[in-house]
C-alpha cells in the first residue's frame, strides 16, 4: 500500500505524489504519469502494481498547479472537466513537476517512466527533454504523433491501440516510421485499454501490454 508525499520542483512549486514501495530493496524506480482524471484510485493502484513487482513508484500530481487533490472518474463531465484541467496546466510546467519526481526517485536507483493517455505524451516529452532517464513507455500517449524533431535520451517502449477514437492509427503508423529506434507496439483495442476501471478495458491487451514493459524495464531499469 502507497502513501502520499510532497514533492518541491525547481521552481519551488510543492505538489503532491503517491508513493508506492517494494518490500525488499527495489530494483529501481518508476515515475507513473497520470492520465487527464489525476493521482485517482487506478493510476495508485497501477503505482501499487509496479511496486509489487519490485520498483520504487512515484505518481506526481500533475493538476496542483491548478487545483489540489483532484481525483476524478470516467463520466462525460469528469472527462470535461479533465481536459480543462490538462489545457490550464499545458505540456511545459508538468516537466518541471516530473523532473522532481524522477530526482526523488533516483534515490532508488536507476528510472523509467510510465505515462497513461495524457501521460503517455508527458513520458514520451520527458524522455525527449528530461535528464535522468534510463526508459520510457507511453501508453496511448494522445499527441505523440503530432510531436516533430523529437529523439528520445533513453529506450522507449510505446503502446497504441488500433481503434482508437483519439490518436488515428495512420498517424502512428507515420511516427513509429519516423521513429525506428522506438519500439511501437499496437492492439486490438481502443483508448485506455490499460484501465479496468473504463469501458475500454481490454484485459488481453492490458496483460500482453503490461508482460511486455515488464520485460522492457527489466533490461533498462533493473
Amino acid at each position: 500500500m502507497g502513501r502520499w508525499i510532497e514533492l518541491r520542483a525547481d521552481d519551488e512549486h510543492r505538489l503532491g505524489a503517491w508513493l508506492a514501495e517494494p518490500a525488499g530493496t527495489p530494483r529501481g524506480a518508476l515515475v507513473v504519469v497520470q492520465e487527464i482524471f489525476g493521482v485517482n484510485g487506478h493510476i495508485r493502484a497501477v503505482s501499487d502494481g509496479w511496486a509489487a513487482d519490485g520498483y520504487l513508484a512515484v505518481a506526481p500530481a500533475l493538476f496542483d498547479r491548478v487545483e489540489r487533490g483532484v481525483e476524478l472518474g470516467y463520466t462525460p463531465p469528469e472527462i470535461e472537466r479533465g481536459f480543462g484541467l490538462k489545457t490550464a496546466c499545458g505540456n511545459e510546467a508538468p516537466l518541471v513537476d516530473i523532473a522532481a519526481a524522477i530526482e526523488y526517485a533516483s534515490a532508488a536507483g536507476r528510472v523509467g517512466i510510465v505515462g497513461f493517455c495524457w501521460g503517455g505524451l508527458l513520458a514520451w516529452l520527458a524522455a525527449c527533454k528530461l535528464v535522468g532517464l534510463a526508459a520510457g513507455v507511453p501508453y496511448y500517449g494522445g499527441g505523440i504523433p503530432q510531436q516533430k524533431g523529437l529523439a528520445p535520451h533513453c529506450p522507449v517502449l510505446a503502446h497504441f491501440g488500433e481503434r482508437d477514437d483519439h490518436i488515428p492509427l495512420d498517424s502512428v503508423r507515420a511516427w513509429a516510421a519516423q521513429n525506428p529506434a522506438v519500439d511501437v507496439h499496437l492492439y486490438a483495442a481502443g483508448h485506455g485499454f490499460n484501465c479496468n476501471q473504463r469501458g475500454s478495458y481490454d484485459a488481453a491487451a492490458a496483460a500482453l501490454a503490461r508482460e511486455r514493459t515488464l520485460a522492457f524495464l527489466r533490461r533498462h531499469v533493473g
